[in-house]
Formats: structure tokens, C-alpha cells, sequence
């Protein structure tokens, strides 16, 4: 590595987000099925999950600390060395006799861990980038975050199941896994140690008493709460999801469970592949069109098609759930077509975030509104378990398909700005 090279953003950008999505899909994706394969209930594992969201929903409570307290850098590293540290103690815990208590308690220092780690990466991104290398950047960030993605709920999943073969134990192959995962993020620590620049910004802050932070977030929310359809648009970050945040958790569930239980029963290197890799391409790839078209001919124009994008094809599932196909290649189709529809479909959903965080404190109130975000996902995972084991997966499905009609209530109430998304005439 050249001198030249290292602090330029090309050299510590794509690593930074990649490290950001890294445990967040440990703490939301992986933890399901290192749980299902370890013989927890669908009740408990969506259960003890879904709070796993809780770090997400609140961290616009302890963002300002952690500008008054620190450079955003120290927070980034310092974050980096506790990841490494909760995911060995999850890799420690799980062959052990305490392997649930365990592990969660690791589970939950790397939510914090992550969500603390994703305000100073966020808020680092700015400081340590002119303008138009911020705008440069975006899609290159976002794209490290969807590599991340891959690699975490893909390759990682798909590892485990190898190492299973070679260990014939599903507890020692996935604490293989996080071992190496943890391993990963000291390797980062060390590299963003000497990669990341030293923005003037970041070291001369405004000096804040912890008294300015309460009265400025004070502020923050009454003007928050004095928006034009404040309940409109929290009825609609709440659940306009809804359908998403049942079927997320359990669909992985479904698709590992037994054919006994009523699942696929793919394994684990099936499963990263078929939800790992070809799902994440089609959110991916869903996320990409939605954003091009908004942007062409705004919000508005592509709300209905957008919403119709994230609720139809979860009838996929249904099918899944009746037909049980044992073909690779129908299952990869049926998950891509509903991932590329709640790719295409969430841009609504995103925009509308941009949309309300509109005019003053607009960066302090799209922090709220990623709160809300957490939460739509965080409520119905909490139950989403318990409906699925009461009723089955078939009848689950069907309720999930039901539940989409909050989706179209809450769209049908918006009124939005024809104008908002579209690109501007030069």
C-alpha cells in the first residue's frame, strides 16, 4: 500500500461499510439460524431476535453523545475492537452448556456495538469527504453494504454448512464461523487504524454540555412532532412493513425448516445461497430501478406501483407453503421475484424518510425516522413466531398477504409533493 493511496477515499469507503454490514447481518439474519439449527422454537427465536432490533430503534437517544464525547474515528475503532470482542464471545458461548443465555448477551453487546458503530461511520462519511465525493460515494458505500450482505447471510451461511460436514457438529462449525468473523474485524480495526484520515472536522467540534444535547433533542422533537401529517406519516413508517416484518424472520425459518414442519429443509449452504446471494441480488437490483424511477418521475408518480411491488409478490410464500417444490432453481425464482419486489417497493418507503425529514433539523429527524423504521421491524417479528407455530406455515402466509391491505391504507393517506424525487433540469 502506497503513502499516496492510504486516507484517500478509495481506501477506506468501501472497507468502512462493508465493516458496517457485517454485524448487523450476524445480529439479524445469522442469529436465526444459528438458533433454528441449535433446536430453539420459531416462537423464541423471532422472539429473542426481534428485540435484537431494540439498539436500532433508540440509538437517536445517544447519537449526540457520541459526538460530544469523542472524534467519530475513536468511535469507529473502538467499535470495531468491541464487534471482534461480542462476536468471539458468541463463538465462545455457543458449544458451551449456557450457549442461549450466552450467546444473546453477546448477541446484544453487538447490536450496540453495531448500531453505535453505524453513527460514527455515518457521520464520519461526511467529515471525511468534500461534497462531491460524498455524492461520488453514495452508491459505492451502498454497494459495499450489499457486498457485506452477501457475504455475511451467503458465504458465511454456506460455511457453516461445510465446516458442519468436516466437524459433524452444528454448534462447533458455526463457532468456527463467528471465530472467524471476529478474527475479520480485528483485521479491520488494524487496517482502518492506519487508513482512516484525521479530518480537521472531526477533531475540532463544538464543545456541548450534555444540558445543550437534552434541550437541543427537546427541540428536535417538538419540531419533529409539529410536521404536516406527523401521524400520517408515522402510521405510515410504522406499517407500511408490516407484511415485511412478519414474513422477514419466518420466511428464513421456512425455508430451513424441516418438510416434516412444513419448511423447504434446504440446508445451509442451499440457504446462502438461495436467500443469501440470489435474494440480496434481487433486493439489490429492485433498490436500484425503484431509486432510477422516483428519481425520473418522482415519488408520487411511482408510489402505487411501488406499493403494489413490496405487497404482491409475497404470494410467492403461499405457493412455497403449499406446493413445498424440491427444486433449487423454482425456489431461487420465487425468492428473487419477492426480494426484487421489496427492493423495488422499499424506495418508497425510503424517500418518503427523505421526504418528511424536510427543512430544519433534517438530519436530527431522519435519525427519528430510522427509529420508527426498526420499530415497524422490531413489533410484529416479536409475535411473528408464535402466530407461525400456532397456525402453520401455510395459514401464516396467508395472513401475511392479508396484512398488506395496512400497507395500501396507510399509502392511500399520504399527500406528497409531485415534485419531490424528480431530477432537476440543469
Amino acid at each position: 500500500m502506497t503513502a499516496n493511496f492510504l486516507h484517500k477515499p478509495w481506501a477506506w469507503v468501501p472497507t468502512l461499510y462493508f465493516a458496517e454490514g457485517v454485524p448487523y447481518v450476524a445480529v439479524m439474519t445469522i442469529s436465526v439460524i444459528v438458533y433454528k439449527r441449535l433446536g430453539l422454537s420459531n416462537t423464541d427465536i423471532t422472539l429473542y431476535t426481534s428485540w435484537l432490533y431494540l439498539p436500532w430503534v433508540i440509538k437517536p437517544l445517544w447519537s449526540p453523545f457520541v459526538d460530544m464525547l469523542r472524534t467519530k474515528r475513536w468511535w469507529i475503532l473502538m467499535m470495531q475492537i468491541l464487534i471482534a470482542a461480542a462476536l468471539a464471545g458468541v463463538a465462545f458461548t455457543i458449544p458451551g452448556p449456557l450457549w442461549l443465555k450466552g450467546s444473546l448477551a453477546f448477541f446484544w453487546l453487538l447490536a450496540f456495538s453495531s448500531a453505535t458503530h453505524d453513527i460514527a461511520a455515518d457521520g464520519f462519511y461526511m467529515l471525511g469527504l468534500e461534497q462531491h465525493e460524498q455524492a461520488y460515494f453514495v452508491g459505492i458505500r451502498s454497494t459495499f453494504y450489499r457486498i457485506a450482505t452477501i457475504f455475511s447471510s451467503g458465504l458465511l451461511v454456506g460455511l457453516a454448512g461445510v465446516l458442519q460436514e468436516f466437524t459433524h457438529s452444528i454448534a462447533y462449525a458455526w463457532s468456527l464461523v463467528f471465530y472467524f468473523i471476529a478474527g475479520l474485524f480485528i483485521a479491520l480495526w488494524l487496517y482502518h487504524s492506519c487508513a482512516l484520515p484525521r479530518p480537521a472536522e472531526d477533531s475540532n467540534r463544538v464543545q456541548k454540555t450534555a444540558g445543550d444535547i437534552v434541550n437541543e433533542f427537546w427541540q428536535t422533537l417538538v419540531t419533529f412532532f409539529r410536521k404536516p401529517q406527523v401521524w400520517v406519516g408515522i402510521c405510515f413508517m410504522l406499517f407500511y412493513r408490516m407484511p415485511e416484518g412478519l414474513l422477514a424472520k419466518v420466511s428464513a425459518l421456512f425455508l430451513v425448516d424441516k418438510v416434516s414442519n412444513g419448511g423447504l429443509g434446504l440446508s445451509d449452504v442451499e440457504f446462502g445461497m438461495v436467500q443469501g446471494t440470489v435474494g440480496v441480488i434481487g433486493l439489490t437490483l429492485g433498490g436500484i430501478i425503484g431509486g432510477i424511477a422516483a428519481s425520473r418521475d418522482g415519488l408520487k408518480r411511482w408510489l402505487w406501483p411501488m406499493v403494489m411491488a413490496i405487497t404482491i409478490p409475497d404470494l410467492v410464500y403461499v405457493y412455497l407453503s403449499y406446493a413445498l417444490p424440491s427444486s433449487l432453481l423454482v425456489i431461487n425464482i420465487c425468492v428473487f421475484l419477492e426480494q426484487f419486489g421489496y427492493g423495488f417497493g422499499f424506495s418508497a418507503y425510503m424517500l418518503y424518510l427523505i421526504y418528511y425529514s424536510q427543512g430544519e433539523h433534517k438530519t436530527a429527524h431522519y435519525a427519528l425516522c430510522t427509529a420508527f423504521m426498526a420499530l415497524s421491524m422490531m413489533i410484529p417479528g416479536l409475535f411473528a413466531g408464535a402466530l407461525q407455530e400456532s397456525v402453520g406455515y401455510q395459514a401464516f402466509f396467508i395472513i401475511v398477504v392479508a396484512c398488506c391491505a395496512m400497507t395500501y391504507i396507510v399509502s392511500a393517506l399520504l399527500k406528497i409533493d409531485p415534485e419531490f424525487g424528480k431530477k432537476k433540469a440543469s
